[in-house]
């Protein structure tokens, strides 16, 4: 991706250093109440724990809808409390970077339909954070928090998806934080809200199936950004095979069989490998919100 010397967001804090709750976070940290039954038939292990946090984890690119989209903070998090430095550092540069691109398309993009867009804060943090969705640890991935409307991100990310799940590329952490911001957009446009209001009644299998159609519909909302960053001239000669390919590495078939040698459909809450390049692909292709109702069309 063409980025350097191009516009840094404003939005962006950097809590790196900071530290965070010491000891750790407890059941209430939000970003961490990881449903872990549900991938590994109920085991118990903590070694098996600490593996399916990941798993889900970054099956999300770092969200988890069921257990952190909800819609009011569950921590102690103040405005005040969400202080940072502007990064100086290349590889907090270029997330800098993507996020100001997202906010360029999706301002362009509501003002369209005569709205005006929030724009979201990017919080860069190591190892642990505290959000208005309780205290997350680094294992959590990137994720989103609705109730402070920020993206958080532990660099350290990057290097595991690239090293551990193959899915190097400068785009395919773009993708990655074009994801976020999709969740971001969702809450803007009312689609966390009503999931939320509507899991409260739901079973898990059902609340799962919705589940999908919401991260569906993120990575969607990823390539929509990606096609105009296209039209801009800003992508280079491999960059969507990147971003694609990062969506078949966090499949939720993809990473069971990984990390558990087979796969669980009634668990996958994120959508599987085909589905999360193809709705990806489905945003790219005309840049049209129309094109990423995952709740109308089988997922």
């Amino acid at each position: 991706m063409r980025w350097r010397g191009r516009r840094q967001s404003s939005n962006v804090e950097d809590r790196r250093g900071q530290g965070g709750m010491p000891g750790g976070f407890g059941r209430t940290g939000r970003p961490m109440q990881i449903p872990i039954g549900r991938g590994v038939g109920g085991g118990g292990l903590s070694g098996i724990i600490i593996l399916v946090v990941i798993f889900f984890a970054l099956r999300a690119c770092g969200i988890d809808p069921l257990a952190m989209l909800e819609g009011g903070p569950t921590g102690q998090f103040t405005e005040e409390q969400g202080g940072g430095s502007q990064p100086t550092d290349e590889e907090a540069q270029f997330v800098s970077v993507v996020l100001a691109e997202t906010e360029d398309v999706w301002n362009g993009i509501f003002q369209s339909e005569g709205r005006s867009y929030e724009e979201p804060r990017l919080v860069l943090f190591s190892d642990q954070v505290q959000s208005a969705c309780g205290f997350a640890s680094a294992a959590s991935g990137p994720f989103y928090c609705p109730g402070d409307r920020r993206v958080y991100i532990d660099l350290a990310f990057f290097r595991e998806l690239s090293q551990r799940f193959g899915a190097s590329g400068d785009f395919a952490q773009a993708y990655v934080i074009a994801h976020e911001v999709g969740h971001h957009v969702q809450n803007l446009i009312g689609v966390l809200p009503e999931f939320n209001r509507q899991r409260q009644q739901m079973g898990e299998a059902q609340a799962n199936r919705r589940s999908v159609q919401v991260e569906l519909q993120a990575d969607c909302f990823a390539g929509i950004w990606a096609h105009f960053t296209a039209q801009k001239g800003l992508l280079e000669e491999g960059d969507i095979e990147e971003a694609l390919n990062a969506a078949h590495q966090i499949g939720d078939d993809t990473l069971q069989r990984r990390t558990q040698g087979y796969v669980v459909p009634e668990s996958f809450n994120h959508g599987t490998s085909e589905q999360r390049m193809t709705w990806f692909a489905n945003g790219l292709r005309n840049g049209r919100l129309a094109d990423c109702d995952t709740f109308n069309n089988p997922v």
